[in-house]
C-alpha cells in the first residue's frame, strides 16, 4: 500500500522550491572563508540533526540529569559546543517542526495552532522552502528519518518537501492518533510512501531509525548530505528494545532516552569509521520541553511542554563538529532551531530565500565560537500551542502576558484578566520572582515589541497548505 502522494503534487512542490531557490548564490568569498575558517579543506559540511520528541532540558547528563545515563550525548558536548539558551519556536510538536523546516515562526507559515492529526487536511505548504530544499539546491543528498507530523497527503509529506529519502512515521503513536488506524491494521511505518510495517512497533523504532541512518551515511559517504533524524521517543507511549528496557534509574522514560543516546553513539562511530567526522556537523536537540511523564524534567526551568515558561521552549542544543566547532565550550547566547536553515544554508553556499520573510538568523559566529560573538536576536517571541503570542525575551528580560484558561465546566463569566509577568532570566532562570511592578518601563518596552511582532506576522504571514 502507498500513502497518498500524487505525482502532480510532488512535481508542483519541487518546481516551487526550485524556482524560489534559483536566485540563491554563494556568499562573498570573504563571508564563506570566515564561516568555514575551521573547515577541513573548506568543503561544505555534512549536516546531521538529531531531533528528539518531548526531551526536557534536564534529561541528559551534560544538562544536569543524574538518573539517566547519556554518555554519548555528553561526549558530544565535551567534544563540541553546548548552548544553554537554545530555543524552539513552539512548545508543541507540529509547530516546532514547521519552524525548523522553514526557518520561520510557526505563525509565519500558518502552522502555529496545535498539532496535525491523521485526519488533517492541512500541512506545510508546498510553496514553503525547507532546509532540505535549500541544501539540495547545493548538491546535498537529503534524508528524513522518524516522525514527520507536518501533513500526510499530497505535497505535504517529506518526499515532496525536499527529502530524497524518507523512513519513519508521519504520526504519533499516542491514543489520539492511533485510533484513526484501528480499522486499517494500525499506524504504518513507511519508507518513501510504502508501508514496511503495520502496526509500527514502538519498542524497535530507535533501533530501526538508527540502522536506517547509519546506512544512509554509508551510502552517501562521498557527501555532502543532510540527515534529519527525528526520533519518535521519548514521546508517549514510551518504548525501548529489550536491550535497554529496565536499564535506567528513571523507568521507561529513562530507558527510551538511554536508547536514543546509544543511537547517537552509533552515528558518531559510523562517521569516525568512514573518516567523516571532520566533514560533518551534528546537532542534538528536542522539539519542545518535557511532557508530564514520570522521570521527565526541565531541570532548573519552570514549566514544561505546551507552556510558554522556559521549560516549554528552552531545550538542549549541542553542536558537534571536530575541527570546526570548538571542543568543550559553552555558549550562553540565544539561538534557535529556526537558525538551521539560514546557518547551514550559508555554510553550503546558499543565501536564505529573498522572496519572503525568514525569521531564523545566521549563528555561525556562535557555533564556531568567534570571540565576542553575540546573539543575533534583539527579541525572541514565545507563542503557545494555540499560536497565541504570550511572551517575549529581549536580553535578560522576559515578559509573559497570558490569560488564564477557564476551568472545564465552569459557569460562563467575563474572561479573566491576563497575568503580566516580568523575569530577569540571568538572575532567575526558574522564573520564580515577578518583577513587573518594579520595572514598568521594561514592561512597556517589551509590550511594544510584542505589538510590532504581531503586526509583522499579520502583514507578512503566509498560509498553511490545504488539500
Amino acid at each position: 500500500m502507498r500513502y497518498p502522494l500524487t505525482r502532480r503534487a510532488f512535481l508542483q512542490a519541487g518546481a516551487a522550491g526550485a524556482a524560489a531557490l534559483a536566485g540563491c548564490q554563494a556568499p562573498t568569498a570573504t563571508g564563506v572563508r570566515a564561516a568555514t575558517s575551521a573547515d577541513a579543506g573548506g568543503r561544505p559540511p555534512n549536516v546531521i540533526i538529531v531531533f528528539c520528541d518531548d526531551l526536557g532540558y534536564g534529561d541528559v547528563g551534560c544538562y544536569g540529569a543524574t538518573r539517566i545515563a547519556t554518555p554519548n550525548v555528553d561526549r558530544l558536548a565535551a567534544e563540541g559546543r553546548k548552548f544553554t539558551n537554545f530555543y524552539v519556536a513552539s512548545p508543541l510538536c507540529s509547530p516546532s517542526r514547521a519552524a525548523l523546516m522553514t526557518g520561520c515562526y510557526p505563525a509565519r507559515v500558518g502552522l502555529a495552532n496545535f498539532v496535525l492529526r491523521p485526519n488533517a487536511t492541512r500541512g506545510l505548504a508546498p510553496t514553503e522552502i525547507t532546509i532540505a530544499e535549500v541544501l539540495k539546491s547545493r548538491g546535498y543528498a537529503t534524508c528524513a528519518i522518524g516522525k514527520w507530523h507536518l501533513g500526510f497527503v499530497d505535497g505535504f509529506v517529506p518526499n515532496a518537501q525536499g527529502f530524497d529519502h524518507y523512513f519513519g512515521l508521519y504520526h504519533n503513536l499516542d491514543k489520539w492518533e492511533t485510533k484513526f488506524f484501528d480499522d486499517k491494521g494500525g499506524t504504518p511505518l513507511l519508507r518513501n510512501g510504502e508501508v514496511v510495517q503495520r502496526p509500527a512497533d514502538k519498542d524497535t523504532l530507535v533501533q530501526k531509525y538508527t540502522a536506517e541512518a547509519v546506512q544512509f551515511i554509508r551510502d552517501h559517504r562521498d557527501g555532502p548530505f543532510l540527515l534529519y533524524l527525528a526520533h519518535t521517543m521519548p514521546h508517549m507511549p514510551l518504548g525501548a528494545s529489550e536491550k535497554f528496557r529496565g536499564t535506567s534509574r528513571c523507568g521507561p522514560y529513562g530507558d527510551a532516552v538511554q536508547e536514543i543516546d546509544w543511537g547517537v553513539g552509533e552515528l558518531v562511530r559510523t562517521l569516525r569509521d568512514l573518516g567523516l567526522e571532520r566533514d560533518t556537523i551534528l546537532v542534538f536537540t528536542s522539539d519542545n520541553g518535557p511532557a508530564p511523564v514520570e522521570g521527565a524534567t526541565a531541570g532548573p526551568l519552570r514549566g514544561r511542554k505546551n507552556t510558554t515558561y522556559e521549560g516549554g521552549l528552552r531545550v538542549p542544543g549541542i553542536f558537534w563538529g571536530p575541527g570546526r566547532v570548538p571542543a568543550g565550550t559553552v555558549c550562553g547566547e540565544v539561538a534557535t532551531t529556526m537558525d538551521f536553515l539560514v546557518t547551514f544554508g550559508l555554510l553550503a553556499g546558499a543565501k536564505p530565500p529573498a522572496d519572503r520573510v525568514i525569521d531564523g538568523k545566521d549563528i555561525r559566529p556562535l557555533v564556531f565560537g568567534r570571540p565576542g560573538a553575540r546573539s543575533p536576536y534583539d527579541a525572541f517571541f514565545y507563542h503557545n500551542g494555540s499560536g497565541e503570542l504570550e511572551a517575549v525575551r529581549a536580553g535578560k528580560w522576559k515578559l509573559r502576558i497570558a490569560r488564564p484558561r477557564a476551568r472545564k465546566g465552569a459557569k460562563k463569566a467575563p474572561p479573566p484578566a491576563p497575568t503580566v509577568e516580568l523575569y530577569d532570566l540571568d538572575a532567575d532562570v526558574g522564573e520564580s520572582t515577578n518583577l513587573a511592578d518594579r520595572h514598568p518601563d521594561v514592561v512597556a518596552r517589551l509590550k511594544s515589541l510584542m505589538r510590532a511582532h504581531t503586526e509583522d506576522l499579520q502583514k507578512n504571514g503566509r498560509p498553511e497548505g490545504q488539500v
